[in-house]
């Protein structure tokens, strides 16, 4: 086992009393000398900057070495550290009032020119009953250590060669600072010195800067409630759209249920009509069959009986190709049938029949058996057909009406 070679104690080691920080590219390490000595040091070999402090094992290190609850004594070495984070600023300050132990005595040595005033900052804004203090080395920082423990007043080097009012202005310099910077602290009173003295326009100075990062932090404040205000309202105006559109979506669905029900009620209705109609032209179809077995009998000329014959057949011919008719009817037909209603009103829904039948390439003849009219009567109502749709004399109702469909 290891000995310290300033006291001569143990110094006990464990694995887990160290951590790799990988965005640092350092290792913290910590040590117990004695029973009651922590030490720790950054493991590196090159300059970096401390980002952040590892609590959770520093914790570790306190419960571990039976320092729950006691005051500790700790020695950190500092050597390659140029440069400490805002983040671990903060945390340290959280460590010294917060989280973590009460420091009966806490020695920083081997720190760099670069930091120094970092480190003294924290010295100075350390709680009174957590002395912290800057030595040279581990052995100036260990002899601290054991002086603090015989009952003998600590302090450094530094601190020996000093005026004692100058090292009182500059803790408290330090220290307004770090509550500034560090705390947040706007409105601690500062302690001027007095007005004669040399360094009084160095505290005047951080006075004023103290009433400006006030008055800045209360107009970033009051700039801030304007832009919650502002959110708020804009958020109140989105609020009230929704719901304005939410009651118009419930009302236009509410409209459409009902025009549903009212297509529903149509189709079961137009589904009876159909069935009847068929129903109707079934027996007829019959009765024309019967009368045509009848005529057969008949003591008749045989050419009246052929024509008698053929007549009945073409009425069971029209029968079927009107019910053909009736069936077929696509998508495609009723969207070319919505549209020449919308633009030529004045066509009844036999003249919109036979522009269906026309557009389907049947011929007159065909079209007038199936609406059960001569194919004079045709021609007669494409004539009248052709005035309603306002075509001139030379425009061609068939190319009219394909010229429709192709919209």
């Amino acid at each position: 086992m290891q000995q310290c070679p300033v006291s001569e104690l143990p110094i006990t080691e464990r694995p887990n009393w160290q951590v790799d920080h990988q965005q640092g590219n350092y290792t913290t390490r910590f040590t117990l000398i004695g029973q009651d000595v922590i030490h720790g040091e950054i493991i590196t070999d090159h300059d970096v900057t401390m980002d952040f402090i590892d609590n959770r094992l520093f914790q570790t290190v306190i419960q571990e070495s039976n320092q729950t609850g006691k005051p500790i004594y700790m020695l950190h070495n500092l050597n390659r550290v140029k440069g400490i984070s805002f983040l671990y600023k903060k945390d340290l300050v959280n460590l010294l009032y917060n989280s973590g132990p009460t420091f009966k005595l806490l020695v920083v040595y081997n720190v760099a020119p670069e930091i120094r005033c970092i480190v003294e900052t924290f010295a100075a804004i350390a709680p009174e009953e957590s002395h912290v203090v800057l030595a040279d080395s581990y052995r100036e920082g260990m002899r601290l250590i054991m002086d603090s423990k015989a009952g003998i007043p600590v302090t450094s080097k530094t601190e020996t060669d000093r005026d004692p009012k100058y090292l009182a202005h500059k803790k408290e310099f330090l220290a307004a600072l770090a509550r500034m910077n560090w705390l947040n602290l706007l409105s601690h009173p500062i302690a001027l010195p007095d007005p004669d003295e040399p360094i009084y326009p160095f505290f005047k100075s951080l006075e004023s800067l103290q009433y400006d990062l006030r008055e800045k932090e209360e107009l970033h404040q009051h700039e801030l409630e304007k832009l919650t205000e502002e959110y708020d309202r804009k958020i109140t105006e989105k609020n009230i759209l929704l719901n304005a559109q939410e009651e118009l979506n419930k009302k236009i669905e509410q409209q459409l249920e009902h025009e549903k029900a009212a297509l529903t009620a149509q189709i079961a209705s137009k589904d009876m009509e159909l069935t009847r109609i068929s129903t109707i032209m079934a027996e007829k179809k019959l009765k024309i069959e019967k009368i045509c077995t009848l005529v057969t009998d008949l003591d008749l000329a045989p050419e009246k009986k052929k024509e008698i014959a053929d007549s009945c057949r073409d009425l069971v011919e029209t029968d079927i190709y009107e019910t053909h008719i009736d069936y077929e009817i696509t998508t495609t037909d009723s969207e070319f049938l919505s549209s020449l209603q919308r633009r030529h009103p004045a066509l009844n829904q036999r003249d919109l029949r036979i522009a269906l039948l026309i557009r389907r390439n049947y011929n007159t003849s065909e079209i007038a058996r199936s609406i059960g009219i001569t194919s004079r009567g045709v021609e007669s109502i494409r004539y009248r057909m052709h005035k309603k749709m306002g075509l001139t004399k030379h425009e061609s109702i068939k190319h009219y009406l394909f010229s429709i469909a192709k919209e």
